[in-house]
């Protein structure tokens, strides 16, 4: 961050302004967006940061970005396990994005 300031000063002063810095150990990171798309960060390097009451996440890592595909026999396979429509079948799959959680919302 600072180029010359040795780490272990540098979290001395964070502390000090009440920055307090945590790593977290994950394997993978998914970023959901509203446009049904989705953020893949594999091999994630994850620190949680805490300053003035709120917490913010620095995430870097290997990022690929993914579309919500979702499949006729999916669809299919909602509607015979819960007996939906197939509009509300596909709507809940777009949301939810995983056949599991869709047939227990629905049910």
């Amino acid at each position: 961050m600072f180029p010359g300031l040795n780490p272990k000063k540098m979290q001395a002063m964070m502390k000090q302004m009440g920055i307090a810095q945590e790593e977290i150990n994950a394997s993978r990171v998914i970023i959901e967006k509203t446009d049904n798309t989705r953020i893949i960060i594999e091999n994630p390097s994850v620190t949680k940061i805490k300053m003035q009451g709120q917490e913010s996440f620095q995430i870097t890592g290997d990022i690929s970005e993914q579309e919500n595909v979702i499949s006729k026999e999916d669809i299919k396979t909602v509607i015979e396990k819960t007996g939906v429509s197939e509009k509300k079948a596909k709507e809940t799959l777009e949301k939810t994005g995983d056949l599991a959680e869709t047939i227990l919302e629905l049910s």
